[in-house]
């Protein structure tokens, strides 16, 4: 006997390079990027209903690249159709099983694609799928690195979006003296905006004792260091809690559940750096709760990433709640939009309240 396909049967699966040009390149203390090279891909259910994602690889962030993310994705095109996109964790973990290297992102684009489109189809929003604690998050926006005299810019220009929180990439070859001349500057330009300070484990232990103490001498107080020391040194980061009297967030040292625990287990942090494109949603999905269960808080970020990814962040942390910190920025760094849709933002004001099925974003053209 034939059976009708569920709604949820996969029809379909298309994978495209996402090429977007940014207004400047977006600089961390191991490298930077001049274009958003990305991938984008869209599910088909059966009944027609249309589900996309986004891989955001950063090569300086984790090495993860362009082509490594559509080579992943392309094994996807051939062994998902007839699949059941409501078991998206299911697929996930096949998808990581893969023989391959591992690709976060393009596990996350995958995951984001299905969730969008079983979403989409049962006219449910992404952020009540994710528990519909609640639908708005307050943003930092960055300084990436450069001089002094351009991070002041920067800071003003941050102040007059409306945004109060400011997050400062540090770390690199030219030192901690450099480092806090270019946190004066911001300071200076913004005297009451609260400071997240991101070493992007790009500091050594002497370097971050220099710079703690050269804050401390001028009157500035970080609300968050985010990951200044090397991912797996634990010992480094709780001592820098210490000595610093500040709060100490995990980014590179956390991408699975299980770095989580080793975080929690070495009182190594007091909160940790949720990105999606670490190794996919439903990995986040345990990251979230083993920090929750130690008693760490949660701050939700991204790679560099158009409004279609954060805006599925931004579901995913405000219907989870609990979330402290928000860094869902880049696409005000992106010089073109290609997608509709979307979180809106208000100064620093993030909402999706708005969304009425999927995350609500959608190419602006035929991009696949």
């Amino acid at each position: 006997m034939d059976f009708a396909p569920r709604p949820t049967s996969v029809r379909a699966v298309r994978v495209a390079p996402l090429d977007m040009a940014l207004r400047a390149p977006f600089g961390i203390s191991r490298g930077s990027l001049g274009t958003a090279a990305n991938v984008l891909v869209a599910v088909e259910l059966s009944d027609g209903t249309v589900g996309h994602g986004e891989a955001a690889p950063f090569p300086a962030y984790n090495g993860e690249t362009q082509s490594a993310a559509l080579g992943r994705l392309a094994h996807a095109v051939k062994w998902l159709p007839g699949r059941d996109a409501a078991d998206w964790r299911g697929i996930a973990a096949e998808f990581r099983a893969a023989e391959g290297p591992a690709c976060g992102s393009a596990l996350c684009a995958l995951e984001t694609a299905l969730l969008d489109a079983v979403t989409r189809s049962a006219g449910v929003p992404l952020w009540r799928y994710f528990g519909g604690a609640g639908t708005v998050l307050e943003t930092d926006m960055t300084v990436t690195t450069g001089t002094p005299g351009e991070a002041a810019e920067a800071a003003l220009d941050i102040r007059r979006r409306g945004i109060r929180i400011i997050k400062v990439k540090i770390g690199g070859p030219r030192g901690p003296d450099a480092d806090l001349d270019r946190i004066c500057a911001i300071h200076e330009a913004s005297p009451r905006s609260p400071l997240i300070l991101d070493g992007n484990a790009g500091l050594g232990r002497a370097e971050a004792s220099l710079l703690i103490a050269g804050l401390k001498s001028r009157g500035i107080s970080p609300v968050l260091l985010e990951q200044w020391l090397a991912k797996r040194d634990l010992d480094g980061m709780r001592a820098l809690a210490g000595e610093s009297g500040w709060r100490v967030a995990a980014d590179e040292s956390v991408s699975t559940a299980a770095e989580a625990r080793l975080v929690a287990d070495a009182g190594a942090a007091q909160v940790i750096n949720v990105k999606l494109m670490k190794a996919g949603i439903a990995e986040a999905l345990e990251v979230a709760a083993v920090a929750r269960q130690a008693g760490i808080g949660l701050m939700i970020g991204g790679n560099v990433e158009s409004v279609l990814a954060m805006t599925a962040s931004a579901c995913f942390a405000s219907g989870l709640g609990g979330f402290e910190y928000a860094d869902l920025d880049t696409p005000l760094f992106l010089a073109q939009n290609p997608f509709e849709g979307g979180f809106t933002l208000d100064g620093g004001r993030v909402s999706v309240g708005h969304i009425g099925a999927g995350h609500g974003v959608r190419p602006r053209s035929l991009l696949l």
